[in-house]
C-alpha cells in the first residue's frame, strides 16, 4: 500500500490556495472594498495600513488588489492554453502512436519541427502583429479580451509538443499490451481503443507535463507582458506589474519583489507539483520474499 506522500500534499495546499485566492479575486476585493483599477494620487506610495494592506502604488492604486486581480489573469492564461496544449498534444501522439507508418513519420517531423523553433522569439513576433491588419474588426482588437485570448492561442499552439511525444511513446507501449489486442481482436473501432483504452493508462505522463506547462505558460505571459506585448493596462497582470515597477526598483523595490515573487512561486509549485504527482503515480515493484 503506497503511503500519503506529505511533500504533495503541502504543495498541493499552497497551489489550491494561491489558487482559490486569484481565481476568487472578484469577490474578495469586493468584501474588502478594493478596486484595483482605482487611482488616488493623493496615496501614491502609501506604506501598509488598514485600507491598503500591501501599499499603493505610483499611481495610487491598491497593490493587494492589483496582485489578486493580475494572478488571476496570469492563473487563468496558464491553465487554458496548457489544458488546450495537452489536449492537441495527446490527440496528435495518439494518432501517431497507434496507426504508425507515415501518420507517425508525418506528425514526429512536424513536432520536430516545432521544437526546433526558437519559441520566444516566434511569441514575441506573433504577440507584437496588430490585430486590426489581419481583419479583426476594431472594437474586438482593442478590448481586453483580445490580448488574453491570443496568449492563450499562441502559447498553446506551440505547446504541444512534449505531451505529443510522451502520448507517442506510451501510445506505442500500451499498444503491445493485452488487453488493447483484446479490444481490437473483438471489434473495437480505432477511436475507441484510442479513447477507452490506451488515453486513460496514458494520463501519468499527461498529468505531469500539463502542470509543467501552466508554470511555462505563466512564465512567458509575464515576459510578453513585461515587454509590452502581453496583457495591456489597465488590465492588471503579473508581468505588466513588472513593467511598471522597473523605474521604480530603488525607490519602490516592493512594487517589483511581490509580482515577481509570485511568479516564481507559482512557475515553482507548478514543477513541484509535477514532480509529485509523477512519484505518485510511478508504479512500484513488488518485491518477493526471499
Amino acid at each position: 500500500m503506497r503511503r500519503a506522500n506529505p511533500f504533495l500534499a503541502v504543495v498541493a495546499a499552497l497551489g489550491a490556495m494561491l489558487a482559490i485566492a486569484c481565481l476568487a479575486a472578484p469577490w474578495i476585493l469586493a468584501a474588502l472594498s478594493l478596486d484595483p483599477t482605482e487611482t488616488d494620487l493623493l496615496q501614491r506610495f502609501a506604506p501598509p495600513s488598514v485600507a491598503h494592506p500591501l501599499g499603493t502604488d505610483d499611481l495610487g492604486r491598491d497593490l493587494l488588489a492589483r496582485l489578486l486581480s493580475g494572478g488571476r489573469v496570469s492563473i487563468v492564461v496558464g491553465l487554458a492554453a496548457a489544458v488546450i496544449a495537452a489536449t492537441i498534444g495527446s490527440l496528435l501522439g495518439l494518432i501517431a502512436g497507434y496507426f504508425g507508418g507515415r501518420f507517425d513519420a508525418v506528425l514526429m517531423r512536424l513536432t520536430d519541427g516545432v521544437i526546433a523553433l526558437p519559441l520566444l522569439a516566434v511569441l514575441i513576433v506573433l504577440a507584437a502583429i496588430d490585430l486590426r491588419k489581419i481583419g479583426i474588426p476594431d472594437h474586438l482588437a482593442g478590448s481586453p479580451e483580445a490580448g488574453l485570448i491570443r496568449i492563450v492561442v499562441i502559447t498553446a499552439a506551440f505547446g504541444w509538443t512534449t505531451v505529443a511525444r510522451l502520448v507517442r511513446a506510451a501510445t506505442l507501449s500500451l499498444k503491445a499490451r493485452d488487453f488493447v489486442r483484446a479490444a481490437i481482436a473483438l471489434g473495437a473501432p480505432p477511436w475507441r481503443v484510442m479513447l477507452f483504452h490506451i488515453l486513460p493508462n496514458a494520463m501519468s505522463p499527461i498529468l505531469v507535463a500539463t502542470a509543467l506547462a501552466v508554470g511555462e505558460v505563466i512564465k512567458f505571459e509575464s515576459v510578453l507582458s513585461f515587454l509590452g506585448l502581453g496583457i495591456q493596462p489597465p488590465t492588471a497582470s503579473w508581468g505588466n506589474m513588472l513593467t511598471n515597477a522597473q523605474e521604480l526598483i530603488w525607490t519602490a523595490p516592493h512594487l517589483a519583489i511581490w509580482p515577481g515573487a509570485l511568479v516564481l512561486t507559482t512557475v515553482a509549485l507548478c514543477n513541484f507539483l509535477a514532480d509529485a504527482i509523477a512519484d505518485r503515480l510511478r508504479p512500484q515493484g513488488r518485491v518477493r520474499p526471499a
